[in-house]
């Protein structure tokens, strides 16, 4: 099974359950974090990392002496990473998604594909934990295929926990896509529900099953829990806002080591999203028949 965490904003303890939901299931979960922008799983996992990979993407170089200024590469490039301007044929390798199209089309086989270095791919153990992480090279602006590679490295033998990157945009997608059930964290204020609004919203064209974790659920209003009353989304668990959690945080410590107590609500967590899994693929099967 694989099971997304995300959340439509930064800040409202996305990792802190990832983190805590892996730990719980020890040697029956791997963590995959894929927020390479800003990982910071390692930070409360403390893995012991034991293999770095380095991950490109296909970029285009052009010869010139083959090239005849037809400009069939640019018009297959969606994105504008090759133009063909008065003599020159100008590349910009960071606007490059790596498709291939120009090579494949180019007339004159004038274009061959070099590389560029997205970033790199650790693993290693934390604990009885699998642990991936992706790191984007500093300065690096597309996200996509890094995140793609690190979902790659999912086991099918374990429960995948995948740590997203906040927001609703591109990056969340791709991390998202394909899982079998995605938690939103969220918290009890006017700027936890707006941005939970534009996550729902974004994750619903995708059909997969998702529920609500409230995080600091004894601060600000209701109005969280009443949007996802009215949207008949599950609201999973209710974590208050407690002061040694919030120092054990800081320390650098998992939430069930600073309240042993929530360990059952996480085990509890895991068999809720099977049944709401097994729920919505008996509704599917419904209504194909």
């Amino acid at each position: 099974m694989i099971i997304s965490i995300a959340s439509g904003k930064g800040g409202t303890g996305k990792t802190t359950i990832a983190t805590s939901l892996a730990a719980v299931l020890g040697s029956r979960a791997q963590l995959l974090d894929c927020d390479v922008e800003e990982p910071n799983c390692h930070l409360l996992m403390k893995p012991d990392l034991q293999t770095c990979e380095s991950i490109t993407v296909p970029v285009p170089i052009v010869d010139m002496d083959k090239c005849t200024l037809c400009e069939k590469c640019g018009e297959v490039c969606r994105f504008s990473a090759i133009l063909v301007i008065g003599e020159q044929v100008l590349t910009f390798p960071e606007l490059c998604h790596g498709c291939g199209g120009c090579t494949l089309l180019c007339p004159e086989k004038a274009i061959h594909e070099g590389s560029r270095e997205l970033g790199v791919i650790e693993t290693g153990l934390a604990g009885p934990v699998e642990f991936v992480h992706g790191r984007l090279r500093i300065g690096e602006a597309m996200s996509p295929p890094l995140i793609r590679a690190v979902k790659q490295k999912i086991n099918t033998d374990k429960i995948a926990i995948l740590d997203a990157p906040p927001g609703a945009s591109c990056p969340v997608i791709n991390s998202v896509t394909g899982s079998d059930f995605i938690i939103l964290v969220t918290e009890p204020t006017p700027f936890g529900l707006h941005d939970l609004r534009i996550a729902v919203e974004a994750i619903s064209h995708l059909a997969i099953p998702l529920g609500v974790i409230l995080n600091r659920s004894d601060t600000g209003d209701r109005e969280v829990e009443k949007f996802c009353a009215d949207q008949g989304i599950p609201l999973l668990a209710k974590i208050p806002h407690k002061r040694r959690i919030a120092e054990g945080y800081a320390r650098g410590d998992l939430l069930v080591a600073s309240a042993p107590h929530y360990i059952g609500l996480f085990l509890e967590l895991v068999q809720t999203i099977r049944k709401l899994t097994r729920e919505t693929e008996s509704g599917l099967k419904e209504a194909v028949l």
